[in-house]
């Protein structure tokens, strides 16, 4: 939190700002006008229009955006790409767009842009002055959206596999309310069926072994310490006269391990606005309604006593099994009611976080919600891949049937909330993710959430030293006197946040905000070794302030989205 002095000076730097000529101009702007003066000069040409890139260059000594338009026009004009962008470079250099110093060009005909240093320089006070919103978009703005994710039915304690679900999907929604939206963190669920089954035996036998009487212990049963507690539990509640199928041990396993789920979240820092029950739709007939309307279309038929899905009409190689011959629904049934209801909730953005064994049956689940009218374009499901526990570089082998498995909560007890949120989104969902837990456990620069964290310290500390000396951020500081390259460097990167938090949205990839923080990391802790913060020339420590604070604010806005803290002191 800023002090009131603080907020005195950005309230005068807004004023300020109001007076400085690049004040409202923010990366994206200069893209746009960029891109204006791009088009002019081929409509001048009379160039046929092209849907052309601009982006930074991977290389950053070839400039700050590249443009791949001449590439684009090579076959149209029938010309080489190296030669198409010497006529477009000689047309904008006629007169350059603003704050664009150069254009040059790069084979095999990239046109390449410098972005002149007062440009970067102002952006110091767009990020002063949004201060904890700076990056916010609005592409959201006047929508909803719904996220689905853990949905880990109640038949033991989260495990390492459900935390990176926890934390994509909690981070997903962070991404999409910092664009705007209204977001609706659920959390679906089944209470019924054979795996509840199961649990309420896999107590009541552990229930009467405490009582002295040995039962059969059920195929696939659950084998954990945490179901002898539960039948501890009911032992201490309900006394010993229970009698075997008694409802009590699905129900206070069910109760009892809800509980404990939902204080493993509230650890991590999430929390849900909706728990919906696969059984709603059982009881509501919105499964036989859409089975009947599926059925009247011809896409439902009966066959080897099992009800199926006539999805080879609709694309597919083989019709799928909706209803075994046992009379069990496969998943794809309530999970199609469950979605047409989220459908006809009217959310503008459903997003469904899933493990890769979902991959199978998700499809199938869209294509019948397709045939049964519905749109599902702004159903967007993400795939995550597994995890494995790594510790001394050998691999920790798991089995949740066997209890053979490291729960969340052990988890965050070894390394930390901060570790155990940032190691699931620091790779890409779609990658295997190995966690080192000698690495999440290690206080060095080695651990990338140490690294981050102590670039956040480290300028605090700095501001903190400078306060006592009388020094401290300050509305008169003259950006001008930031040229330093490894100076440049950072503004350049600070400028670029709104746009990585926009790609974060467009990918629904919470990995982008992890990467950009960490090239960020290394561009601050490369100026502070060349460029020191507090020195003899009064002006240049003040605008130096001034680019730490800017620092921090982004630094603890990217923190805030994964979901970690900024500590102060390390």
């Amino acid at each position: 939190m800023y002090s009131k002095r603080m907020k005195e000076i950005i309230m005068t730097l807004k004023d300020y700002g109001q007076m400085h000529p690049l004040k409202k101009l923010i990366m994206k702007d200069l893209r746009l006008k960029l891109t204006e003066s791009i088009s002019q000069a081929l409509r001048t040409l009379s160039f046929p229009k092209k849907d052309y890139s601009l982006a930074p260059p991977k290389n950053s000594e070839f400039g700050d955006l590249s443009s791949n338009i001449a590439l684009l026009l090579s076959r149209d004009l029938n010309k080489q790409p190296i030669d198409i962008a010497k006529i477009i470079a000689d047309e904008l250099n006629r007169a350059l767009p603003e704050n664009i110093t150069k254009v040059t060009i790069a084979k095999p005909g990239f046109l390449n842009f410098e972005i002149s240093n007062e440009f970067f320089q102002s952006q110091i006070i767009k990020i002063l002055e949004d201060n904890d919103s700076y990056g916010k978009g609005d592409i959201g703005s006047g929508k909803t959206a719904n996220v689905e994710f853990v949905s880990a039915n109640p038949t033991g304690p989260l495990t390492v596999g459900h935390g990176r679900n926890a934390i994509l999907g909690d981070t997903v929604s962070n991404i999409l309310q910092w664009q705007g939206f209204e977001v609706t963190r659920e959390y679906y669920f089944n209470d019924a069926g054979r795996q509840m089954r199961i649990l309420g035996k896999s107590v009541e036998v552990r229930y009467f072994e405490i009582l002295g009487k040995n039962l059969e212990f059920p195929e696939e049963g659950y084998q954990g310490s945490y179901i002898k507690d539960i039948a501890q539990t009911i032992l201490n509640q309900y006394g010993n006269e229970l009698k075997s199928d008694d409802p009590i041990f699905n129900k206070e396993a069910e109760k009892i391990i809800f509980h404990d789920i939902k204080s493993s979240l509230i650890k991590l820092g999430i929390t849900f606005d909706k728990f919906t029950n696969e059984k709603t739709f059982y009881e509501n007939g919105d499964i036989d309604s859409f089975l009947e309307k599926l059925k009247e279309k011809n896409l439902i038929y009966e066959k080897d006593n099992a009800t199926w899905f006539k999805t080879s009409t609709l694309g597919k190689d083989q019709d799928r099994v909706y209803i075994k011959s046992s009379g069990e629904p496969t998943y794809r049934v309530p999970d199609t009611a469950y979605h047409q209801d989220k459908v006809k909730r009217g959310f503008d953005l459903i997003i469904d976080v899933f493990g890769a064994d979902h991959t199978d049956a998700y499809p199938d689940v869209i294509l019948a919600l397709e045939a049964l009218g519905h749109k599902t374009d702004h159903i967007k499901v993400l795939i995550y891949q597994f995890v494995t526990l790594l510790r001394g570089g050998e691999k920790i082998k798991m089995s949740t049937r066997k209890a053979n498995f490291v729960t969340l909560d052990e988890l965050v007890d070894e390394v930390g909330i901060d570790v155990v949120r940032y190691f699931f989104v620091m790779r890409s969902m779609n990658a295997h993710l190995d966690f080192d837990l000698d690495l999440a456990a290690d206080q060095s620069d080695k651990n990338p959430v140490f690294y981050l964290q102590y670039a956040h310290a480290r300028i605090c500390n700095i501001i903190s030293r400078a306060n006592d000396m009388g020094v401290g951020l300050n509305d008169s500081f003259d950006s001008s006197l930031l040229e330093h390259e490894d100076e440049i460097a950072l503004l350049k990167y600070m400028s670029r946040f709104p746009d990585f938090l926009e790609l974060a949205y467009e990918n629904l990839e919470p990995q982008t905000i992890a990467n950009y923080l960490q090239e960020l990391s290394a561009r601050f802790h490369k100026f502070y070794s060349h460029c020191r913060v507090i020195t003899d020339d009064e002006q240049l420590t003040i605008s130096r302030i001034a680019v730490i604070h800017a620092s921090k604010i982004i630094l603890a806005n990217g923190f805030k989205i994964l979901g970690i803290s900024a500590p102060e002191r390390m």
